[in-house]
C-alpha cells in the first residue's frame, strides 16, 4: 500500500508570530520555521503503518517556495522513503493546494492519503475534506485511531460528542488529529541518510491548476492585550463588580 503524505512548511509553533507594520500579513522576515505540527503527526502515523507491515511506501509532498525542500528532507529523515515538491510562489488557497494535490493523486495512485487536519498558521481546516472531494474518496477526518484490515481504514474520529468509528474503502483520505500519535525525532543517521533519498520537483505550473486567487486578505491584527486583573477582598465584592461593572451577571 502506498501512502502520501501532504506536508506544509509553517511558522515555528515556539515563535511569537509578528504582523507587519502596514497589517497587510503576518511577518516572516528572519522567522524560524517548522513541520506543522498536525503534518508531523501524519507523517508519523504514514511510517509506523509502514514498520507495522499496512505500508509498501510512504511519499512526502509539499508545496510552495524551494524552501519547502527543508521540511521534506525532515520527512525523510523521519522515515519517508520519498519526497516530491511542487514548487510555485503563488500565494496558495485550500482549494489551489486540493486540486495540486488531487492531480498527484491521479499520478502516484496512493491507496492512502494522510495529511493535518489543519495548519497553524490559517487554521481552515478545508484541505482534506476537498481533496477527498476532489478524487472521490472516502474521507475520515479528525482521527485519534487509524487500522488497516482487509482493504479499509477504520478510523476513530473525535467530534463534539465524543468518539466516533468509520470504516473507510480503500483509497481514502484521512485527516490527523493531536491524540492520533506522539511523532518522534529524527535521528542523526538518519538525518545523513535523508540527503540521499529522492526529491522529485515538479513545476505547479505543468499539473494545469489554476492558481487564480479567488480570496483576498483584508487585514491581520494581533490580537487585543490582555487588561490587568484586580484583587478583590470579598465574595460580596467580587459579585457585585460582577454584576455592576463586568455585567456578566444579573
Amino acid at each position: 500500500m502506498k501512502v502520501l503524505v501532504p506536508i506544509k512548511r509553517v511558522i515555528d509553533y515556539n515563535v511569537k508570530a509578528r504582523v507587519k507594520a502596514d497589517n497587510s500579513d503576518v511577518d516572516l522576515t528572519n522567522v524560524k520555521m517548522a513541520m506543522n505540527p498536525f503534518c508531523e503527526i501524519a507523517v508519523e502515523e504514514a511510517i509506523r503503518l509502514k514498520e507495522a507491515g499496512k505500508a509498501s511506501e510512504v511519499i512526502a509532498v509539499s508545496i510552495g517556495d524551494k524552501a519547502c525542500q527543508e521540511q521534506l528532507r525532515t520527512a525523510l529523515a523521519l522515515g519517508a522513503d520519498k519526497a516530491i515538491h511542487i514548487e510555485t510562489t503563488a500565494k496558495l488557497e485550500s482549494l489551489h493546494v486540493a486540486k495540486l494535490l488531487a492531480k498527484l493523486v491521479d499520478q502516484e495512485s496512493p491507496e492512502l492519503v494522510i495529511l493535518g487536519k489543519q495548519s497553524i498558521d490559517s487554521d481552515n481546516n478545508q484541505t482534506g475534506q476537498m481533496l477527498a472531494a476532489l478524487t472521490k474518496r472516502p474521507q475520515g477526518t479528525f482521527a485519534s485511531k487509524v487500522e488497516i484490515e482487509d482493504g479499509k481504514a477504520v478510523v476513530t474520529r473525535e467530534v463534539d460528542g465524543g468518539l466516533q468509528t468509520v470504516s473507510l474503502t480503500l483509497p481514502a483520505v484521512v485527516t490527523t488529529d493531536l491524540r492520533l500519535n506522539e511523532p518522534r525525532y529524527a535521528s542523526l543517521p538518519n538525518i545523513m541518510k535523508a540527503k540521499r533519498k529522492p526529491l522529485d520537483v515538479i513545476a505547479a505550473d505543468s499539473l494545469g491548476v489554476d492558481l487564480a486567487p479567488r480570496v483576498e486578505l483584508v487585514r491581520v491584527e494581533e490580537p487585543a492585550k490582555r487588561e490587568a486583573g484586580i484583587m478583590v477582598e470579598s465574595v460580596e465584592e467580587l459579585v457585585n463588580k460582577l454584576k455592576t461593572e463586568a455585567k456578566v451577571i444579573s
